[in-house]
């Protein structure tokens, strides 16, 4: 079967209605990110079949739950969730921050061959960015403390706006050690297709907001 008629039959198995030209945006990242991978290892995800569930369906699946316009995807490593959202999510603009070079690199190589209009690219830590304009959403899948997460990015965040912390098990410990900063709107299980694994996603807000 031709690889692009395989990974769009696995891609129609998102909970999001997905249009053609989304389709073949999803499928040229993937192609591209087989390719980067074998050099600079940038997922430890290494089959382009797998790489369907493990990171686009996790990716739509955290959709339901963005707020506003303006998201950043913090720590976006080779984009994710941030690529995929873009991609279908076009009248919302995506900040992908990252302070790792050759990860950034990828995400230019990205967004000039997929046309991304709707995308920026910042190479930096996350302490010394400093935008011009607050988010309405922080999300990020590569933080592995809540606490952390949160206060790193404090300083992005809108004060109404929203943390989306994208999380495997429920982060029982994690939520109980959280600052009282911070207040859990909710923990979402979410669903991914044809991923055996647990996924959850926690929605923090400020406390004074």
């Amino acid at each position: 079967m031709n690889l692009d008629i395989a990974l769009k039959q696995r891609l129609n198995k998102s909970l999001y209605p997905l249009l053609p030209a989304q389709e073949q945006r999803l499928i040229d990242y993937l192609l591209l990110l087989e390719r980067w991978n074998q050099a600079y290892n940038l997922t430890s995800v290494h089959n382009i079949a797998d790489m369907v569930p493990l990171h686009i369906l996790d990716s739509l699946a955290i959709t339901p739950y963005l707020q506003g316009k303006r998201i950043i995807d913090v720590g976006t490593g080779a984009g994710l969730p941030g690529i995929p959202l873009a991609i279908t999510q076009p009248d919302r603009t995506f900040v992908l921050l990252d302070s790792n070079g050759k990860k950034t690199r990828f995400l230019f190589q990205v967004q000039q061959q997929l046309n991304l209009t709707n995308i920026e690219i910042v190479q930096e830590r996350i302490e010394h960015y400093r935008p011009a304009q607050c988010f309405d959403t922080v999300v990020s899948r590569a933080f592995s403390d809540l606490n952390d997460f949160g206060h790193k990015t404090q300083h992005l965040c809108c004060p109404t706006g929203q943390w989306l912390a994208m999380k495997g098990h429920y982060p029982t410990e994690e939520l109980a050690a959280l600052s009282a900063d911070f207040q859990v709107l909710a923990v979402h299980e979410l669903t991914v297709p044809e991923l055996n694994a647990q996924r959850h996603l926690v929605c923090l807000r400020l406390t004074t907001a």
